[in-house]
Protein backbone atom coordinates (compact mmCIF):
# COMPACT_ATOMS: atom_id res chain seq x y z
CA UNK A 1 0.00 0.00 0.00
CA UNK A 2 1.85 3.30 -1.15
CA UNK A 3 1.48 6.07 1.38
CA UNK A 4 -0.86 8.37 -0.50
CA UNK A 5 -3.14 5.11 -0.51
CA UNK A 6 -6.22 6.22 1.80
CA UNK A 7 -7.83 3.60 4.35
CA UNK A 8 -10.77 3.82 5.89
CA UNK A 9 -9.71 2.78 9.96
CA UNK A 10 -6.10 2.07 8.75
CA UNK A 11 -7.44 -1.59 7.79
CA UNK A 12 -4.35 -3.27 5.88
CA UNK A 13 -2.03 -0.09 7.18
CA UNK A 14 1.36 -1.66 8.64
CA UNK A 15 1.66 0.94 11.37
CA UNK A 16 4.52 -0.45 13.11
CA UNK A 17 6.87 -3.18 13.86
CA UNK A 18 6.40 -5.53 16.73
CA UNK A 19 7.89 -9.03 18.42
CA UNK A 20 4.76 -9.06 21.02
CA UNK A 21 2.29 -10.35 19.20
CA UNK A 22 0.60 -12.16 15.97
CA UNK A 23 -2.76 -12.08 15.17
CA UNK A 24 -4.51 -13.55 11.86
CA UNK A 25 -1.34 -14.70 10.20
CA UNK A 26 -1.68 -17.78 8.77
CA UNK A 27 -0.63 -20.80 10.11
CA UNK A 28 0.60 -18.53 12.77
CA UNK A 29 -3.46 -17.27 13.64
CA UNK A 30 -2.54 -15.54 17.58
CA UNK A 31 0.47 -16.09 19.45
CA UNK A 32 2.56 -14.25 22.68
CA UNK A 33 5.63 -13.67 21.94
CA UNK A 34 5.77 -17.01 20.05
CA UNK A 35 3.62 -18.88 21.91
CA UNK A 36 0.32 -20.40 20.28
CA UNK A 37 -2.89 -19.32 22.27
CA UNK A 38 -4.27 -22.33 22.31
CA UNK A 39 -0.73 -23.53 24.38
CA UNK A 40 -0.95 -20.96 26.53
CA UNK A 41 -4.69 -21.67 27.33
CA UNK A 42 -3.88 -24.98 27.79
CA UNK A 43 -0.81 -25.03 30.16
CA UNK A 44 0.22 -21.90 31.15
CA UNK A 45 -1.43 -19.27 34.27
CA UNK A 46 -2.35 -15.80 33.82
CA UNK A 47 0.73 -14.75 35.57
CA UNK A 48 3.01 -16.69 33.18
CA UNK A 49 1.12 -14.75 30.63
CA UNK A 50 1.53 -11.61 31.65
CA UNK A 51 5.42 -11.96 32.64
CA UNK A 52 5.79 -13.25 29.06
CA UNK A 53 4.75 -10.24 27.51
CA UNK A 54 6.06 -7.32 30.11
CA UNK A 55 10.16 -9.45 30.20
CA UNK A 56 9.95 -11.08 26.88
CA UNK A 57 10.30 -15.08 28.17
CA UNK A 58 7.94 -17.31 30.11
CA UNK A 59 9.70 -17.52 33.81
CA UNK A 60 11.35 -20.41 35.64
CA UNK A 61 9.26 -22.11 38.50
CA UNK A 62 11.77 -19.49 40.89
CA UNK A 63 10.53 -16.59 39.21
CA UNK A 64 6.89 -17.48 39.08
CA UNK A 65 6.93 -17.76 42.87
CA UNK A 66 8.50 -14.41 42.85
CA UNK A 67 6.63 -12.91 40.77
CA UNK A 68 3.00 -13.78 42.40
CA UNK A 69 4.51 -13.39 45.59
CA UNK A 70 5.46 -9.56 43.77
CA UNK A 71 2.13 -8.97 42.28
CA UNK A 72 0.17 -9.97 46.01
CA UNK A 73 2.49 -7.54 47.73
CA UNK A 74 1.22 -5.09 45.85
CA UNK A 75 -2.38 -5.07 45.88
CA UNK A 76 -3.06 -2.74 48.23
CA UNK A 77 -4.69 0.81 47.62
CA UNK A 78 -2.95 3.81 48.71
CA UNK A 79 -4.84 5.21 51.33
CA UNK A 80 -5.51 8.51 49.01
CA UNK A 81 -6.47 7.01 46.39
CA UNK A 82 -9.98 5.57 48.60
CA UNK A 83 -11.53 8.72 49.17
CA UNK A 84 -11.30 9.62 45.14
CA UNK A 85 -13.22 5.90 44.32
CA UNK A 86 -15.69 6.87 47.16
CA UNK A 87 -16.26 10.65 45.85
CA UNK A 88 -16.99 9.06 42.49
CA UNK A 89 -20.98 8.50 41.31
CA UNK A 90 -21.99 4.67 42.26
CA UNK A 91 -23.99 5.14 38.52
CA UNK A 92 -20.58 5.98 37.02
CA UNK A 93 -19.85 3.38 34.77
CA UNK A 94 -16.73 0.94 36.02
CA UNK A 95 -14.74 1.94 32.69
CA UNK A 96 -15.14 5.69 33.86
CA UNK A 97 -13.72 4.58 37.43
CA UNK A 98 -11.21 2.20 35.75
CA UNK A 99 -10.01 5.34 33.85
CA UNK A 100 -10.33 7.84 36.94
CA UNK A 101 -8.63 5.18 39.35
CA UNK A 102 -5.71 4.93 36.64
CA UNK A 103 -4.73 8.37 36.35
CA UNK A 104 -5.11 9.31 40.05
CA UNK A 105 -2.77 6.76 40.49
CA UNK A 106 -0.45 8.76 38.24
CA UNK A 107 -0.60 11.81 40.59
CA UNK A 108 0.17 9.53 43.84
CA UNK A 109 2.45 7.22 42.58
CA UNK A 110 4.20 9.24 39.49
CA UNK A 111 6.45 7.29 36.76
CA UNK A 112 9.62 10.21 37.26
CA UNK A 113 12.12 8.01 34.88
CA UNK A 114 11.81 4.93 32.75
CA UNK A 115 13.91 2.83 35.27
CA UNK A 116 10.33 2.43 36.35
CA UNK A 117 8.48 1.12 33.43
CA UNK A 118 8.31 -2.44 34.69
CA UNK A 119 7.48 -1.78 38.46
CA UNK A 120 4.43 0.83 37.45
CA UNK A 121 3.03 -2.35 35.50
CA UNK A 122 3.40 -4.91 38.09
CA UNK A 123 1.45 -1.95 40.53
CA UNK A 124 -1.06 -1.69 37.72
CA UNK A 125 -1.73 -5.24 37.12
CA UNK A 126 -2.16 -5.96 40.57
CA UNK A 127 -3.85 -2.96 41.80
CA UNK A 128 -6.49 -2.54 38.96
CA UNK A 129 -9.43 -5.27 40.70
CA UNK A 130 -8.75 -4.12 44.00
CA UNK A 131 -9.26 -0.64 42.57
CA UNK A 132 -12.58 -1.73 40.94
CA UNK A 133 -13.83 -3.71 43.64
CA UNK A 134 -13.31 -1.54 46.23
CA UNK A 135 -15.96 0.97 44.43
CA UNK A 136 -18.24 -1.59 43.26
CA UNK A 137 -18.70 -2.39 47.61
CA UNK A 138 -18.53 0.95 48.42
CA UNK A 139 -21.28 2.24 46.50
CA UNK A 140 -23.79 -0.93 45.58
CA UNK A 141 -22.81 -2.83 49.34
CA UNK A 142 -21.91 0.37 51.65
CA UNK A 143 -18.88 -1.21 52.55
CA UNK A 144 -15.07 -0.49 52.84
CA UNK A 145 -12.91 -3.94 51.78
CA UNK A 146 -9.88 -4.63 52.14
CA UNK A 147 -7.77 -5.54 49.64
CA UNK A 148 -5.24 -8.08 50.28
CA UNK A 149 -6.44 -11.83 50.08
CA UNK A 150 -4.27 -14.89 50.37
CA UNK A 151 -5.36 -15.94 46.77
CA UNK A 152 -2.02 -16.20 44.34
CA UNK A 153 -3.72 -15.63 41.01
CA UNK A 154 -5.64 -12.68 39.87
CA UNK A 155 -8.48 -14.76 38.71
CA UNK A 156 -8.82 -16.20 42.08
CA UNK A 157 -8.37 -12.65 44.02
CA UNK A 158 -10.58 -10.92 41.75
CA UNK A 159 -13.88 -13.55 42.73
CA UNK A 160 -12.86 -13.72 46.26
CA UNK A 161 -12.97 -10.03 46.00
CA UNK A 162 -16.06 -10.05 44.50
CA UNK A 163 -17.91 -12.86 46.35
CA UNK A 164 -16.56 -12.61 49.84
CA UNK A 165 -15.82 -16.74 49.73
CA UNK A 166 -12.41 -18.57 47.90
CA UNK A 167 -13.50 -19.47 44.49
CA UNK A 168 -13.49 -23.39 43.52
CA UNK A 169 -11.12 -24.30 41.23
CA UNK A 170 -13.11 -24.32 38.03
CA UNK A 171 -14.30 -21.15 38.12
CA UNK A 172 -11.22 -19.64 38.88
CA UNK A 173 -9.48 -21.37 35.88
CA UNK A 174 -12.18 -20.16 33.93
CA UNK A 175 -11.62 -16.97 34.66
CA UNK A 176 -7.93 -17.23 34.58
CA UNK A 177 -8.20 -18.75 30.76
CA UNK A 178 -10.23 -15.86 29.94
CA UNK A 179 -7.70 -13.53 31.22
CA UNK A 180 -5.11 -15.14 29.11
CA UNK A 181 -7.49 -14.68 26.20
CA UNK A 182 -8.20 -11.51 26.51
CA UNK A 183 -4.24 -10.50 27.34
CA UNK A 184 -3.18 -9.29 24.20
CA UNK A 185 -3.81 -8.75 20.78
CA UNK A 186 -1.67 -6.69 18.50
CA UNK A 187 -2.41 -3.12 17.41
CA UNK A 188 -5.87 -3.25 18.79
CA UNK A 189 -7.26 0.01 18.75
CA UNK A 190 -6.85 0.50 22.75
CA UNK A 191 -2.90 -0.82 22.40
CA UNK A 192 -2.75 1.53 18.92
CA UNK A 193 -4.10 4.36 21.59
CA UNK A 194 -1.50 3.50 24.19
CA UNK A 195 1.59 3.34 21.38
CA UNK A 196 0.26 6.41 20.00
CA UNK A 197 0.18 8.05 23.37
CA UNK A 198 3.53 6.77 24.67
CA UNK A 199 5.18 7.81 21.48
CA UNK A 200 4.70 11.63 22.68
CA UNK A 201 7.01 10.96 25.62
CA UNK A 202 4.57 11.12 27.73
CA UNK A 203 4.22 8.93 30.94
CA UNK A 204 3.56 5.68 31.19
CA UNK A 205 -0.22 5.70 33.40
CA UNK A 206 -1.33 8.33 30.93
CA UNK A 207 -0.88 5.86 27.71
CA UNK A 208 -3.03 2.92 30.31
CA UNK A 209 -5.34 5.92 30.94
CA UNK A 210 -5.97 6.94 26.77
CA UNK A 211 -6.37 2.42 26.40
CA UNK A 212 -8.86 1.88 28.97
CA UNK A 213 -10.90 5.40 27.80
CA UNK A 214 -10.66 3.47 23.80
CA UNK A 215 -11.45 0.17 25.65
CA UNK A 216 -14.73 1.70 27.01
CA UNK A 217 -16.08 1.65 23.82
CA UNK A 218 -18.85 -0.95 22.23
CA UNK A 219 -16.85 -1.69 19.15
CA UNK A 220 -13.85 -2.69 21.46
CA UNK A 221 -13.90 -4.09 24.89
CA UNK A 222 -18.11 -2.98 25.25
CA UNK A 223 -18.65 -5.79 22.71
CA UNK A 224 -18.54 -8.23 25.50
CA UNK A 225 -21.47 -6.32 27.66
CA UNK A 226 -23.29 -5.71 24.05
CA UNK A 227 -23.08 -9.63 23.71
CA UNK A 228 -24.73 -10.78 27.15
CA UNK A 229 -27.52 -7.75 26.75
CA UNK A 230 -28.50 -9.38 23.48
CA UNK A 231 -27.84 -13.10 24.78
CA UNK A 232 -30.81 -11.78 27.63
CA UNK A 233 -33.28 -10.80 24.80
CA UNK A 234 -33.93 -14.20 24.61
CA UNK A 235 -35.84 -17.09 26.48
CA UNK A 236 -35.95 -20.23 24.48
CA UNK A 237 -33.31 -20.74 21.12
CA UNK A 238 -36.02 -20.47 19.02
CA UNK A 239 -37.41 -17.24 20.22
CA UNK A 240 -33.45 -16.51 19.54
CA UNK A 241 -33.41 -17.13 15.83
CA UNK A 242 -36.70 -15.87 15.58
CA UNK A 243 -35.57 -12.45 16.26
CA UNK A 244 -32.06 -12.52 14.81
CA UNK A 245 -32.99 -13.31 11.70
CA UNK A 246 -35.79 -10.18 11.82
CA UNK A 247 -32.88 -7.95 13.23
CA UNK A 248 -30.49 -9.52 10.70
CA UNK A 249 -33.53 -8.28 8.20
CA UNK A 250 -33.42 -4.63 9.46
CA UNK A 251 -29.85 -5.36 8.77
CA UNK A 252 -29.02 -4.25 12.40
CA UNK A 253 -25.59 -5.15 13.85
CA UNK A 254 -25.34 -8.33 15.96
CA UNK A 255 -22.33 -7.80 18.37
CA UNK A 256 -19.99 -10.43 19.34
CA UNK A 257 -19.60 -11.86 15.44
CA UNK A 258 -17.20 -10.97 13.17
CA UNK A 259 -13.70 -9.31 13.38
CA UNK A 260 -11.36 -7.75 11.24
CA UNK A 261 -8.06 -9.54 11.04
CA UNK A 262 -9.69 -12.99 11.04
CA UNK A 263 -11.27 -14.32 8.36
CA UNK A 264 -12.44 -17.97 9.35
CA UNK A 265 -12.29 -18.18 12.82
CA UNK A 266 -10.99 -16.37 15.85
CA UNK A 267 -9.38 -19.09 17.74
CA UNK A 268 -9.83 -17.66 21.02
CA UNK A 269 -13.78 -18.47 20.58
CA UNK A 270 -13.05 -22.26 20.62
CA UNK A 271 -11.57 -21.94 23.95
CA UNK A 272 -13.65 -20.03 26.22
CA UNK A 273 -16.68 -21.78 24.43
CA UNK A 274 -15.66 -25.03 25.97
CA UNK A 275 -15.32 -23.79 29.13
CA UNK A 276 -18.79 -21.83 28.96
CA UNK A 277 -20.21 -25.20 27.65
CA UNK A 278 -18.66 -26.91 30.83
CA UNK A 279 -19.89 -24.39 33.33
CA UNK A 280 -22.91 -24.43 32.32
CA UNK A 281 -23.34 -27.96 33.07
CA UNK A 282 -22.05 -27.32 36.56
CA UNK A 283 -24.90 -24.46 37.52
CA UNK A 284 -27.21 -26.73 35.48
CA UNK A 285 -28.38 -23.92 32.86
CA UNK A 286 -30.53 -25.07 29.66
CA UNK A 287 -31.06 -21.38 28.63
CA UNK A 288 -28.02 -19.11 28.35
CA UNK A 289 -25.98 -21.77 26.32
CA UNK A 290 -28.77 -23.49 24.02
CA UNK A 291 -29.76 -19.74 23.11
CA UNK A 292 -25.48 -18.81 22.60
CA UNK A 293 -25.47 -21.34 20.01
CA UNK A 294 -28.72 -21.05 18.33
CA UNK A 295 -27.43 -17.62 17.55
CA UNK A 296 -24.10 -18.65 16.42
CA UNK A 297 -25.96 -21.19 14.13
CA UNK A 298 -27.34 -18.26 12.82
CA UNK A 299 -25.31 -15.87 12.35
CA UNK A 300 -23.32 -18.66 10.36
CA UNK A 301 -26.40 -19.82 8.29
CA UNK A 302 -27.63 -16.33 7.23
CA UNK A 303 -24.39 -14.19 6.94
CA UNK A 304 -21.24 -16.39 7.46
CA UNK A 305 -19.81 -14.75 10.47
CA UNK A 306 -18.56 -16.28 13.46
CA UNK A 307 -18.02 -15.53 16.95
CA UNK A 308 -15.49 -13.40 18.22
CA UNK A 309 -13.89 -14.17 21.99
CA UNK A 310 -16.49 -11.53 23.42
CA UNK A 311 -19.55 -13.68 22.73
CA UNK A 312 -18.99 -16.72 25.08
CA UNK A 313 -17.15 -15.38 27.44
CA UNK A 314 -20.32 -13.07 28.15
CA UNK A 315 -22.55 -16.35 29.57
CA UNK A 316 -19.12 -17.66 30.81
CA UNK A 317 -18.67 -14.60 33.41
CA UNK A 318 -22.76 -14.87 34.19
CA UNK A 319 -22.33 -18.39 35.13
CA UNK A 320 -18.77 -16.90 37.24
CA UNK A 321 -21.41 -14.50 38.66
CA UNK A 322 -19.97 -11.34 37.42
CA UNK A 323 -22.07 -8.15 37.14
CA UNK A 324 -22.33 -7.06 33.47
CA UNK A 325 -20.89 -3.82 34.02
CA UNK A 326 -17.94 -5.31 35.00
CA UNK A 327 -16.72 -7.61 32.34
CA UNK A 328 -15.04 -4.60 30.24
CA UNK A 329 -13.12 -3.19 33.49
CA UNK A 330 -11.56 -7.12 33.62
CA UNK A 331 -11.18 -7.02 29.91
CA UNK A 332 -8.60 -3.85 31.29
CA UNK A 333 -7.85 -5.95 33.69
CA UNK A 334 -6.24 -8.67 31.86
CA UNK A 335 -5.24 -6.49 28.72
CA UNK A 336 -3.04 -4.12 30.86
CA UNK A 337 -0.06 -6.83 30.32
CA UNK A 338 -0.28 -6.22 26.93
CA UNK A 339 -0.39 -2.33 26.78
CA UNK A 340 2.76 -2.58 28.97
CA UNK A 341 4.55 -4.70 26.79
CA UNK A 342 3.61 -2.24 24.03
CA UNK A 343 4.44 0.89 25.79
CA UNK A 344 7.70 -0.43 26.62
CA UNK A 345 8.19 -1.65 23.23
CA UNK A 346 7.53 2.02 21.87
CA UNK A 347 9.34 3.47 24.14
CA UNK A 348 12.59 1.27 23.13
CA UNK A 349 12.73 2.24 19.14
CA UNK A 350 10.71 5.50 19.36
CA UNK A 351 9.29 7.62 16.85
CA UNK A 352 6.28 9.90 17.32
CA UNK A 353 3.32 8.33 15.37
CA UNK A 354 1.89 11.35 13.68
CA UNK A 355 -0.12 9.59 10.29
CA UNK A 356 -1.10 12.11 7.52
CA UNK A 357 -4.69 12.86 6.43
CA UNK A 358 -7.10 13.17 2.55
CA UNK A 359 -8.11 16.68 2.82
CA UNK A 360 -11.74 16.71 1.78
CA UNK A 361 -12.62 20.61 2.63
CA UNK A 362 -13.40 23.52 1.06
CA UNK A 363 -10.84 24.77 -1.93
CA UNK A 364 -8.56 28.11 -0.41
CA UNK A 365 -11.18 30.85 -0.83
CA UNK A 366 -10.38 34.40 0.11
CA UNK A 367 -11.73 35.76 3.60
CA UNK A 368 -14.81 37.95 3.21
CA UNK A 369 -15.46 40.77 6.13
CA UNK A 370 -18.27 40.75 8.65
CA UNK A 371 -19.82 43.20 6.97
CA UNK A 372 -20.30 42.22 3.29
CA UNK A 373 -21.50 39.37 4.43
CA UNK A 374 -25.26 37.73 2.93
Amino acid sequence: MSPETVSSGLAGVIAGRTAISTVGKEAKRLTYRGYSIEMLAEQASFEEVAYLLIYGQLPSSAQLREYREQLQSLRRLPEELKPVLEALPGNSHPMDVMRTGCSALGCLEPEIDLEQQGDIANRLLALLPSLLLYWYHFHHQGTRIGTPTEEESLAGHFLKLLHGETPEAIPRRVLDVSLILYAEHEFAASTFAARVTASTLSDFYSAVTAAIGTLRGSLHGGANEAAMALIDRFQTPDEAEREILAALARKEKIMGFGHRVYKEADPRNAIIKDWCRQLAERVGDSCLFPIAERIEAVMKQEKGLFPNLDFYVAPAYRFLGIPIDLYTPLFVCSRVAGWAAHIMEQRADNRLIRPTAEYIGPEPRDFVPIGQRG
